[in-house]
């Protein structure tokens, strides 16, 4: 039987037991077929831009991309990136399973690899980065009378899977107290009192750390059920930017999760469809997640609280961290800032998903941004809404009084340096 293939230039071809699959590198698809005719079946888009190999395992399809150097486990049924592996070799091509692991011809160096595609560790750190972070906020009193007083809050980094703290944090001045708010988040409170314009005052920050990319290998069918008691106290709560109870969350999360009930694809579906209904746009102020929904575009917080009510309100455990970022050269600052969700998942722990990171065409930058960072992150602040002195926001506040027309203006930014080995 000879049968005509669909697409210019398949690559990759694999049998899953009742339908054939093809992937081609000129239009960028993969492809199900019927085995009698040809008559494609299914068609979604490729992981990334070149894709060589594929092949069917256990209810999934793996295809490699040679650009990239990329080896993505796919579902079957939508295209989605679950699993992302590092190729071996320069050129990645044919792919097979055997005795369960994973085999990949390279082109290149003619080696055929043997990979474990799954053992013990659900997750891995890559290119560390050494930096001095010096994080620092400047008041300006403006106008007549003067700033009575002023606090300062900052978060306080702490070491995580991808973060090292190499040095005790220097700060300068001294802060007036620590505080934990009831996030458990740790804030430096720095005072001051009696400021006359046009007078300033200023507080720094300063870290040695190294911060590491770090990517979950998480396995849908391995994610288990019972969520610990103490994360569903704090964090399946609704909170006013949330509105988990408003009639628009629900009628969503019932659309779209319907009667699923694995936790990881309960998230997983409502993060695609948070970044197929919504687009990045710095609109203007902080609004509530039914608000953000309906006007379809936001900022990266505005996708956090989103999130975060679609989640709650399918029972799936949501926080959020903020963060200072590397902007292109690594001397480089910060001024901007960035925040994303972090959700638990039973069997693996908290889980970073950036939707607004992940707002991308390729499927391989979508998945990428379910269950991995790069390493351009300090995370300053973990919360799960509304802080005592945080308020809504990250890495900093600030609460002040004055007296007659005295105003404040605040400027905040973030330098980072490299910091030798």
């Amino acid at each position: 039987m000879t049968l005509d293939s669909p697409t210019p230039s398949p690559t990759g071809i694999a049998w899953d037991g009742k339908f054939i699959w093809i992937c081609d590198n000129r239009s960028d698809n993969i492809s199900k077929l019927s085995p009698e005719d040809g008559t494609t079946i299914i068609s979604f888009p490729s992981p990334a831009k070149d894709p060589r190999g594929l092949e069917y395992h256990d209810g999934y399809l793996w295809c490699s991309d040679r650009v990239r150097d990329k080896i993505y486990m796919i579902h079957p049924k939508n295209g989605f990136v679950i699993v992302t592996l590092d190729s071996p070799g320069p050129f990645s091509w044919g792919l097979a399973f055997r005795n369960g692991k994973l085999a990949n011809t390279d082109y290149q160096d003619d080696c055929i690899y043997e990979i474990v595609v799954k053992d013990n560790n659900i997750f891995k750190t890559s290119n560390p980065r050494r930096a001095t972070v010096t994080f620092t906020t400047e008041a300006v009193a403006m106008g007549k009378g003067k700033v009575k007083s002023l606090d300062i809050f900052y978060a306080i980094p702490s070491a995580r899977d991808n973060q090292k703290l190499i040095s005790e944090i220097q700060y300068t001045p001294a802060p007036k107290e620590f505080l934990h708010d009831r996030w458990n988040q740790m804030i430096a409170r720095f005072h001051a009192q009696d400021i006359d314009p046009p007078q300033s005052y200023e507080v720094t920050l300063k870290a040695e750390i190294e911060t590491s990319a770090i990517r979950y290998f998480i396995y849908p069918d391995e994610v288990k059920s019972e969520i610990p008691r103490e994360i569903k106290k704090h964090y399946l709560v609704d909170e006013d930017k949330y509105d988990i109870y408003n009639p628009y969350i629900q009628k969503i999360v019932k659309q779209v999760v319907g009667d699923e009930t694995n936790i990881y694809w309960k998230a997983r579906k409502l993060y695609q469809y948070l970044i197929a209904n919504m687009e990045y746009k710095l609109s203007g102020g902080w609004n509530t997640a039914p608000t953000v929904l309906k006007r379809k575009n936001g900022s990266c917080s505005e996708y956090t609280f989103c999130y975060t009510a679609l989640c709650r309100a399918a029972g799936i455990p949501a926080r959020y961290v903020g963060s200072l970022v590397v902007r292109g050269d690594d001397a480089s600052y910060d001024d901007v800032f960035h925040r994303w969700n972090e959700i638990y998942l039973p069997g693996y722990g908290w889980i970073p998903v950036d939707a607004s990171g992940g707002d991308k065409a390729l499927p391989a930058d979508q998945g990428s941004s379910f269950g991995s960072l790069s390493n351009r992150f300090l995370i300053t602040t973990e919360g799960g809404g509304n802080s005592e002195y945080l308020g809504w926001s990250y890495n900093h506040e600030y609460r002040w009084k004055t007296t007659q027309k005295c105003q404040i203006k605040f400027f905040s930014i973030a330098e980072w340096e490299p910091l030798g080995k």
